[in-house]
């Protein structure tokens, strides 16, 4: 069963803050470089009224904890991003990619 999770972020997180992100993960999303981690299946991020919002689709909770806890959660503290005000995690019962 695919796991969804989303992040929402208060008005101190901004594109600045999710682009130094990128660039610590050696992502450049404006060119479309960017080397996936194992097991996600969809990334969407943006600006909410308030804040920002990163929504994702993997294979599994595991897949995202262990990107979680090796990759992304130290380079969200490299940069200086705080904490999300919410996480809603999701079990899909239904996902689709066209």
């Amino acid at each position: 069963m695919a796991y969804g999770i989303v992040f929402e972020f208060g008005a101190d997180v901004s594109r600045k803050d999710y682009d130094a992100v990128n660039d610590k993960l050696g992502f450049d999303m404006n060119r479309g470089q960017v080397d996936w981690p194992a097991g996600i299946m969809s990334h969407g991020a943006g600006p909410i009224a308030g804040g920002w919002v990163v929504s994702e689709v993997w294979e599994s909770k595991a897949a995202q904890e262990a990107w979680m806890a090796n990759e992304l959660g130290p380079a969200l503290a490299a940069v200086g991003v705080a904490a999300p005000v919410r996480v809603m995690e999701i079990d899909l019962v239904s996902y689709h990619t066209p």
